[in-house]
């Protein structure tokens, strides 16, 4: 089969032998069997965050259930939201969907959320019992600091329950959950876990627990509380899991604990590989400091219509992003997340180059 390798910000490619533990003959999810599953997953994910804190919960949904569920079950009084780009402003736009007041910060696209940030933010609306902010925003390629706004929080607003979106970063950066002092961290498995759509992991604080249980309303499907009692009373889940992906986790876990940091710092040189390029043959579009370790983000500076490039790469086998939403046309993006390779990367990188050298004509911009 005819197949193009991904390098857009999700999905992303899945290895042959993940593929092959999707077609795992099915077992009931009601069985000791499944019991086994869910309990090495849950064994794997606490090593994967270097913790024996909080609580790791497993959700069939994409991001964006556990991202409602966030908010649901941890903002009592008023949800401050801090926006710089089209995800965390989704996670906004779904917290005033909830009935839940709701402030939005706001910053240009490109930018990063930064403490002095959220402490102004705070300091000016003591109401707020509950934050978002999206660790690393697919649709600019910015990589918020996120370790930093944990250390100010845990100093300054010790009550305030602290959300974050890792959707696109989780298994591509190291995460440490007890380190960054979030209560919330989530994130999907179609991206730096490079497994299909289908699975949402969540690390969730003892405390976010505990407000969980005081929440009237904290939702049915994506509810902390009845979650976790399941899980911890024979490992398994209050609906049908999705099984397949779970043999598939199971499975991907070995190999991403068996790589240990050394994923992370391939991730990191990937990311250094396409900034540089980026630089000398186009225009960043990242704010410089906070470049995202994941996916590149990058300025059409080159009157290039990246349509047609995507276009002419596809004849190659080969797909990168357009920009997301008002970016498009504006800026690309270049995935560097999950199992790909340094080499990879670079036979990309070379065939854009050719792309355009060999085929202006087909691949320019529209005046």
């Amino acid at each position: 089969m005819n197949h193009k390798r991904l390098f857009i910000p999700g999905p992303t490619e899945v290895r042959a032998e993940i593929l092959q533990a999707l077609a795992t003959p099915q077992i009931g999810h009601r069985t000791a069997e499944y019991t086994k599953l869910h309990g090495s997953c849950i064994k794997k994910l606490k090593k994967f965050f270097n913790t024996n804190q909080g609580h790791i919960l497993i959700w069939t949904c994409s991001s964006s259930g556990v991202m409602e569920g966030a908010v649901r079950n941890t903002c009592a009084k008023k949800c401050a939201n801090f926006v710089n780009g089209a995800f965390s402003k989704r996670w906004h736009e779904m917290t005033v969907a909830n009935g839940i007041p709701a402030i939005k910060y706001e910053v240009p696209m490109g930018k990063a959320i930064k403490p002095e940030m959220v402490e102004e933010v705070l300091k000016a609306n003591p109401d707020v019992d509950a934050i978002t902010v999206v660790y690393n925003e697919t649709s600019t390629g910015v990589m918020s600091p996120i370790p930093e706004i944990g250390k100010m929080m845990k100093k300054k607003f010790p009550k305030v329950m602290f959300l974050v979106d890792a959707v696109s970063c989780m298994a591509g950066i190291k995460i440490e959950p007890d380190k960054l002092g979030v209560d919330v961290i989530l994130a999907g498995v179609q991206k730096a876990f490079a497994l299909p759509a289908g699975l949402a992991i969540s690390w969730v604080s003892s405390r976010a627990v505990r407000k969980a249980k005081t929440m009237k309303h904290r939702g049915a499907y994506i509810d902390f509380v009845d979650q976790l009692a399941r899980q911890k009373k024979n490992m398994q889940t209050p609906s049908t899991p999705n099984i397949p992906h779970t043999f598939a986790l199971d499975k991907q876990l070995d190999f991403i604990l068996a790589e240990g940091d050394a994923r992370y710092a391939r991730h990191l040189a990937m990311a250094k590989r396409v900034r540089e390029y980026a630089q000398k043959k186009w225009k960043p579009y990242t704010e410089k400091g906070y470049e995202s370790n994941t996916v590149t983000n990058i300025a059409n500076s080159r009157g290039v219509s990246i349509a047609k490039l995507n276009k002419k790469l596809g004849e190659e086998y080969l797909m990168i992003s357009n920009g997301y939403g008002g970016l498009k046309e504006k800026c690309f993006r270049i995935a560097h997340m999950g199992d790909t390779q340094m080499w990879e990367i670079e036979g990309l990188l070379d065939a854009i180059e050719r792309i355009i050298k060999d085929n202006w004509d087909e691949v320019k911009a529209d005046k």
